[in-house]
C-alpha cells in the first residue's frame, strides 16, 4: 500500500505526509520494529525505509512520528506494560524515558537501506514528531509533559540538527477550570507553553470535534482560528495536522471546505487531514476502519487537491531546515 498512498498524495498536490515510525510490541502483518525493548527488528525496518526512499523519489517530504499516546501499532501502553507500569509513568519514570530516547537514536541513526543516506540527514525526512498526541492527564498543571517534550525534543534536535522537530500534540490549552474540555487542563496538555520550547520548531494542533463531545462543526472554526492567533502571537509557526468529521461525503465536504477556508484566510502554515489510505497488493481499499478514510480519486480528495493548489499559490514555505 505504501507505492498507492504516496503516489495518490503526489498526483493530489500534497506536498508532506505524516506517518508512524514505530511499530511496538507485537508485530502487525509481520511487521514490528521494536519487539522488545532496546531491541530492534531490521526487517522491519526495510518498510520504512522504502517509504522513506519512494517519498523522495515523488519529491514529497515526511513528519515521522516516534511514538504513540495510543495502543494502535504499540504505543505508551506497550511502554507501559512492558515496564509494569503506568500510562503517564512514561513521562517521568527514568527507565522508560532511557528506552524512549534509545529508540529515538536508534532510529535517527539508521541509514537508509535504499538511498545509503543515514536518517538525520534525508532530505526527505521534514520533521520528527516526538510523539501522536501525548497526554498526561494525572498532572493537569501541563508540567509533565512540557518537561519531557523540553528533554526529548532537545535529544532530538542533537540527534538531528538540520531537521524539524514537534511535539505531535492535540493543542488542547490547558486552562484551568475551562468547561469546554479541549480548552481546559484535564488532558495534562498545555499547547501555549509547548511552542515556546526551545528546541521545538513549530506548533501542532488537531480538530477532532465529534471525538472530544463537540456537537456543531463550527466549533472547529474557532479552534482553527484561536490557534493561529495564537501562533502568529507567540512568533511560531503552527500546522492543523490531523482533522476529522465522520458524515455522509457530501456533508463532510461542505464540513472540510469551511475548515481549509479558515486556515487559509488566517494564513496557516499548513494542514493535514486525516486519513489519506490506499489500495492493498491485491488492488482492495484499505478498510475504512475509522469511517474516516479519504480515498483517490473522490470529491473529498479533489477538494483538497484544490485547497492544496491554493496554499501553494499563496507563496507559503514552510520554515526550512535548519543549517
Amino acid at each position: 500500500m505504501t507505492d498507492s498512498v504516496l503516489s495518490d498524495a503526489a498526483t493530489m498536490g500534497l506536498r508532506v505526509v505524516r506517518c508512524w515510525g514505530f511499530l511496538d510490541g507485537a508485530a502487525a502483518d509481520g511487521v514490528v520494529l521494536q519487539p522488545e525493548p532496546f531491541r530492534y527488528d531490521e526487517d522491519g525496518f526495510e518498510h520504512l525505509d522504502y517509504a522513506v526512499f519512494r517519498a523522495g523519489q515523488l519529491g514529497l517530504r515526511l513528519v515521522i512520528v516516534l511514538a504513540n499516546n495510543w495502543s494502535d501499532f504499540g504505543g505508551i501502553p506497550q511502554y507501559a506494560a512492558w515496564f509494569s507500569a503506568e500510562h503517564d509513568d512514561f513521562f517521568h519514570r527514568r527507565t522508560m524515558r532511557k528506552c524512549y530516547k534509545a529508540w529515538v537514536k536508534h532510529v535517527i541513526s539508521r541509514r537508509n537501506r535504499y538511498t545509503g543516506v543515514p536518517y538525520d540527514s534525508e532530505p526527505a525526512v521534514m520533521t520528527w514528531e516526538l510523539a501522536n498526541e501525548p497526554r498526561c492527564p494525572s498532572d493537569p498543571s501541563g508540567d509533565t509533559l512540557v518537561a519531557w517534550a523540553d528533554e526529548m525534543s532537545r535529544h532530538v534536535k542533537r540527534l538531528a540538527p538540520r531537521q524539524l522537530v514537534a511535539v505531535g500534540d492535540e493543542g488542547f490549552y490547558g486552562r484551568a477550570g475551562a468547561a469546554d474540555h479541549p480548552y481546559s487542563n484535564r488532558e495534562g496538555v498545555a499547547w501555549h507553553r509547548l511552542v515556546r520550547l526551545p528546541t521545538i520548531d513549530y506548533g501542532t494542533f488537531h480538530l477532532h470535534p465529534q471525538q472530544w463531545g463537540e456537537k456543531s462543526p463550527d466549533w472547529g472554526i474557532r479552534w482553527i482560528h484561536d490557534h493561529l492567533r495564537d501562533a502568529a502571537d507567540a512568533g511560531v509557526p503552527a500546522v492543523l495536522e490531523e482533522f476529522s468529521w465522520r458524515d455522509d461525503e457530501a456533508t463532510r465536504n461542505t464540513v472540510y471546505a469551511a475548515w481549509t477556508a479558515e486556515v487559509e484566510g488566517h494564513d496557516g502554515d499548513g494542514d493535514q487531514f486525516w486519513l489519506l489510505t490506499g489500495r492493498n497488493d491485491d488492488g482492495s481499499h484499505y478498510p475504512d476502519y475509522d469511517g474516516l478514510r479519504v480515498i483517490h480519486p473522490s470529491s473529498t480528495a479533489a477538494l483538497f487537491t484544490e485547497h492544496a493548489r491554493r496554499m501553494s499559490q499563496g507563496g507559503r514555505e514552510f520554515p526550512s531546515q535548519p543549517e
